[in-house]
């Protein structure tokens, strides 16, 4: 009753503002937006979709500490546009991205600000995506000192929504199904396997968040290229049923962000879909963002690796030189083993990636400074560029160029970020005289400059200057513990990848990822860009290294495999063992096969946090790899075969949970057959309890 009481209010302003209402639709007409001003100046909008409301009239706008922006606009001029490409990215689930909308640009004058605001709306057949334009008339160089985003999303049901909460510093929680009404955060304050949580707000949660009306149409709220701005959040009206954009505060918590004119802010986006597989589609984030900025991409390569780091994590090995009793009580956990990026070690891990066939080795807890890494909040912590005495880095880069393994080196900061840029030109310099050409950065731990945070503008910042960094040393780099991607790997495709998200090593020492989790990460964190997810475990069992312990991977070994066709990403990890790997190399052959990038992606089934089935081309080859996943339920589906070419046969070797499999029971059982197919075929996929299914089909 409030919800339509604000309506009727609402109505009569923007009904005596009619000369003011402009609209704009999609290419095909399907989704549409307008924009309007009420009598006291203020902008609204609404967006449409199908012939029905799906973003019911909602505020626009922000305040500043210098200007009064809540209201006060009068109409300027408003333009149309119509754009259309077709573009090639340098990686991706598809050979070729079409960039096709239609644009309006709503320019309002505002006597206080100085200088025209435009309100940049794009309408894409499968969403739409929209700006903030503070344009310069005489007052170059100003700055804007903004204090809140008046955005808002009104939403016109009590819509399913998937979610995590608005955590300023971590994105690694696992997700909660419920209606808008019941969003509550209130449990996530009960997680301590996340240090750095800072959840201030019971009803915000971050972006992407996805939701489902009482009809199926799927509708996500997110962002795109988001630089030098605090990271969208959402405040949640649950009476209302209405998103306010938040954002994360500076180091002043009274400012959100500081910027100088000429300034545009990130894009606002809404996806929809008639149903879960068009979200999973949709590439309206990365069209938002500016085309690929470097010249020679040559060097850019996707690629699988192992490395030395699932030991550290299962209690085998650690990563300081010598594991002291603070690191022990820091992580929680007795570490009994050695450190493992050991010289002898690492050209282990070289052999087996030679062997296999696996283009690089990530070496954790290599170089100076994890004595002091976590919780210490030091200035100065770790050394890019110099090796602990048991790490002989010129002896294994010789090793690994003579067998054409490249070693990826890793810059865990511990969030003690100036540190790090003061050294990343002598740290990239190391790096390419050894040969390395790709590095994973971390960001463990508070934010140094002290009061800053990891979705906050400060830091948002720091993660394009190291893109832009790495791009010009021709290093290709994957980022943990930072903001979720916004699409920004079409304008950096060095930067192949990001964790962002709980990933697989909270199956080793926490509760886990429950066996939903992978069924919903594709519609909410990976719609910005590539997860880091680490998948690959065999030897899901915590006990097998320790007795004591009960932690568990919450699937079974098939849906690890499947994880490589469901979970996009041009950077995988065999996260597991080498010797687990070695006990099972029949099962292990699919990781092998599979590749990391492709000329064609179709979704076969797509249901939000229950199951999912994807089919993908090889890169440059009529190869298809098939996986698919299922939750805590059993889940059979018959997959047409409509996908391969016409005219060939093809060789289906079918990875399947295996007699008696379940997640918790039995995660071990992965049966392998082989059948000739064709297209036209089908084939009926049969995943067990957390299970999953991996095929391959190559041309006979």
């Amino acid at each position: 009753m409030k919800h339509l009481l604000f309506l009727l209010l609402l109505l009569p302003c923007l009904a005596n503002a009619q000369n003011t209402l402009r609209s704009v639709s999609s290419p095909d007409k399907k989704v549409s937006v307008t924009i309007g001003l009420n009598k006291t100046g203020e902008p609204f909008y609404k967006v449409s979709f199908n012939g029905k409301t799906v973003v019911d009239w909602s505020r626009l706008g922000f305040t500043t500490k210098e200007t009064d922006l809540r209201s006060g606009y009068t109409l300027m001029n408003a333009q149309t546009s119509t754009f259309d490409e077709t573009w090639k990215p340098v990686w991706g689930e598809v050979a070729q991205i079409r960039n096709h909308y239609n644009e309006l640009r709503y320019t309002m004058g505002h006597q206080q600000l100085g200088s025209a605001l435009t309100i940049q709306f794009r309408v894409f057949n499968d969403g739409i995506g929209f700006r903030y334009d503070f344009l310069t008339k005489d007052n170059e160089g100003k700055k804007l000192t903004f204090t809140d985003e008046l955005t808002e999303f009104q939403m016109t049901g009590d819509h399913t929504a998937w979610w995590i909460p608005g955590d300023f510093d971590s994105n690694e929680h696992v997700y909660t199904t419920c209606k808008i009404s019941e969003i509550d955060c209130a449990r996530y304050n009960r997680e301590h396997a996340i240090a750095t949580q800072h959840i201030v707000k019971m009803k915000n949660t971050q972006t992407p968040i996805t939701m489902r009306m009482a009809d199926g149409t799927h509708i996500t709220i997110a962002e795109a290229a988001l630089a030098d701005f605090g990271a969208l959040h959402l405040e949640t009206d649950v009476k209302k049923l209405k998103f306010k954009a938040f954002l994360i505060s500076t180091a002043d918590s009274t400012v959100k962000s500081v910027n100088t004119l000429p300034f545009h802010t990130p894009w606002r986006v809404v996806l929809l879909s008639k149903d879960a597989a068009g979200i999973l589609q949709s590439k309206l984030i990365m069209n938002l963002n500016e085309p690929c900025k470097i010249q020679d991409v040559s060097w850019i390569k996707p690629q699988k690796y192992v490395g030395v780091w699932w030991e550290m994590h299962v209690g085998l090995a650690t990563w300081d030189y010598e594991a002291t009793a603070d690191m022990m009580a820091a992580t929680g956990r007795e570490v009994k083993g050695k450190h493992g990026a050991n010289t002898e070690n690492v050209l282990r891990y070289v052999d087996f990636a030679a062997q296999y066939g696996f283009d690089g080795v990530l070496v954790e807890g290599w170089n100076t400074g994890w004595k002091d890494w976590f919780g210490k909040m030091k200035d100065e912590v770790f050394d890019f560029a110099k090796p602990y005495p048991d790490f002989d880095m010129d002896r294994i880069s010789r090793y690994a160029k003579e067998k054409g393994v490249k070693i990826i080196s890793h810059h865990e900061t511990s969030a003690a970020v100036p540190s790090y840029e003061r050294q990343m030109d002598a740290a990239y310099a190391y790096m390419k005289k050894n040969g390395q050409n790709a590095v994973k950065t971390g960001y463990v731990g508070k934010i140094i400059p002290r009061g800053e945070w990891h979705d906050g503008q400060w830091m948002n910042n720091h993660y394009l200057r190291v893109a832009e960094r790495t791009a010009q040393n021709q290093i290709m780099v994957d980022m943990h513990e930072p903001v979720r991607p916004s699409g920004w790997h079409r304008t950096w495709p060095n930067w192949l990848a990001s964790e962002a998200t709980r990933g697989q090593e909270f199956n080793a020492w926490s509760t886990g990822n429950p066996p939903e989790h992978e069924c919903i990460l594709p519609f909410t964190r990976s719609l910005g860009g590539p997860i880091d997810y680490t998948p690959g475990i065999f030897e899901v069992r915590m006990s097998a290294y320790d007795p004591k312990k009960t932690e568990v991977v919450h699937t079974t070994v098939a849906k690890q495999l499947a994880l490589y066709v469901t979970l996009y990403s041009p950077l995988q990890m065999a996260a597991d063992l080498p010797e687990n790997y070695e006990k099972r190399l029949d099962v292990f052959q699919f990781i092998r096969d599979v590749p990391v990038d492709w000329d064609d992606t179709k979704i076969l089934e797509a249901s939000i946090g229950d199951y999912m089935t994807v089919a993908r081309r090889q890169k440059g080859a009529q190869n298809w790899f098939l996986g698919s996943i299922t939750d805590e339920n059993p889940h059979k589906f018959e997959a047409r075969l409509d996908f391969l070419a016409p005219g060939k046969t093809y060789v289906a070797t079918i990875y399947a949970d295996g007699k008696g499999a379940h997640w918790k029971d039995n995660p071990y059982p992965v049966s392998i057959r082989s059948i000739e197919v064709k297209k036209g075929d089908k084939l009926l996929l049969d995943l067990a309890a957390g299970g999953g299914c991996a095929v391959s089909f190559k041309v006979k």
